[in-house]
């Protein structure tokens, strides 16, 4: 699997460890770390030696949303409007969201715009006491761009969001996890362990299933009761018929632990 260098990946246990690496940007999102950062997760979806993501940044920012140099760029040779940056994020969030395979965003600094929005793609979001969380829509004179407006009141309810969005008030760890924008908070220099635990617990787990769980819980939003009580019986019959469920009833049967390989 190649590394860009504007992002670091390295395989541990069943873990792909995603790193945003351009410190000095605060690991702002231009177009060509958008695309690689798809590109990456297409790679890890596919190898199945990968089983969770984990997804943070590299110095004091986890992600600071859009590179706005490239935005000025833009701006100046006339081409703002149609450079591309919306539409390559969009794939992006897309794509992280719609993933197979449990990913987990262990936010370590400033999570700011697109930033923000990409941790809001991520199944769980682990923050560090030191995280902050901004909006920067609407203080740039924008609407959200990078799935905000669909994710935030489906996380925190429509009052909250409109107070994150309207308002552009960064919010520290703390109001982020009563309003549950994040799940967890943990000491800045336990992020890693604390993730690292969770990612464990996960990549040893039933991830076939983990991944029918995650498709019924994305898909059901647009579903009647009905329509959401066939799509889980068919799921429930993918996971009957798969390797993890015949090891699961062995190991009832045998009264043991699992032993899991996400098939």
């Amino acid at each position: 699997m190649t590394t860009p260098s504007s992002l670091l990946c390295q395989v541990e246990a069943g873990v792909a460890w995603i790193t945003l690496n351009r410190p000095d940007q605060r690991n702002a999102l231009d177009i060509p770390t958008l695309q690689k950062l798809h590109g990456l997760l297409d790679d890890c979806n596919a190898d199945p030696a990968v089983r969770v993501l984990v997804l943070t940044g590299s110095g004091r920012s986890f992600c600071a949303g859009a590179d706005l140099a490239e935005w000025a760029e833009a701006e100046a040779r006339g081409a703002l409007e149609s450079y591309g940056w919306t539409e390559t994020a969009h794939a992006l969030m897309g794509r992280l969201y719609g993933l197979d395979k449990p990913t987990i965003a262990a936010i370590n600094g400033t999570a700011v715009g697109a930033g923000m929005d990409l941790s809001l793609c991520c199944d769980l979001r682990i923050a560090a006491r030191s995280a902050r969380f901004k909006a920067g829509y609407t203080s740039m004179a924008y609407s959200p761009d990078a799935g905000a407006s669909w994710h935030l009141p489906r996380l925190i309810g429509s009052e909250q969001a409109k107070r994150l969005l309207f308002l552009d008030e960064p919010w520290g760890a703390e109001r982020a996890l009563a309003a549950g924008l994040v799940g967890e908070l943990c000491a800045d220099e336990q992020l890693s362990s604390v993730a690292g635990e969770l990612a464990a617990r996960l990549a040893s787990g039933p991830t076939f299933a983990f991944a029918q769980t995650k498709r019924l819980l994305r898909e059901g939003a647009g579903r009647s009761l009905p329509e959401q009580l066939r799509a889980e019986l068919a799921a429930g019959l993918l996971c009957g018929r798969s390797a993890d469920g015949a090891e699961a009833l062995r190991a009832a049967t045998e009264k043991r632990a699992p032993n899991f390989i996400g098939r």
